[in-house]
């Protein structure tokens, strides 16, 4: 029985991936086979778009490489897909940016979307506290 479960658990993994959406900036690594050697490489860019449900949804990633512009297009399920990094949170309005691919330089830039980080609360000591007698320590010796 523990075979069994083993070989399943084997072949029905699915890796947790971060929610991300068009806007965001996330670095895709991936495996890439050369011949018998096999690699990850890197893919840093902005979701241009994120499509379909289920076993056929992709998403799109473009980047600017020597000043070209460059899509990569990745099946979310693909075993292909080592890891997905979620850099910042874009804060855009659509969920295709198609009109990015016409823009170049400050223009393409997608703003981020600041996130408020919750700060700790002074915790102030009751006032019997601050009243309190001195202890042997405090007491002047005279």
């Amino acid at each position: 029985m523990n075979a069994i479960d083993f070989v399943h658990e084997q072949l029905n993994t699915k890796t947790t991936l971060p929610k991300f959406k068009a806007g965001d900036n996330i670095t895709v690594n991936y495996k890439i086979v050369e011949g018998v050697k096999e690699r990850i490489q890197s893919f840093k860019g902005d979701v241009i778009k994120h499509q379909g449900v289920g076993a056929t949804a992709s998403f799109t990633v473009r980047k600017i490489s020597d000043g070209i512009g460059v899509e990569r297009l990745f099946p979310i399920f693909s075993p292909n897909i080592e890891s997905i990094v979620l850099h910042k949170v874009g804060r855009v309005k659509r969920a295709k940016l198609y009109f990015l691919r016409e823009r170049s330089g400050k223009s393409a830039r997608i703003k981020e979307k600041r996130m408020a980080v919750g700060t700790k609360k002074k915790v102030k000591a009751p006032a019997k506290a601050a009243q309190a007698k001195p202890t042997t320590e405090e007491a002047p010796v005279s």
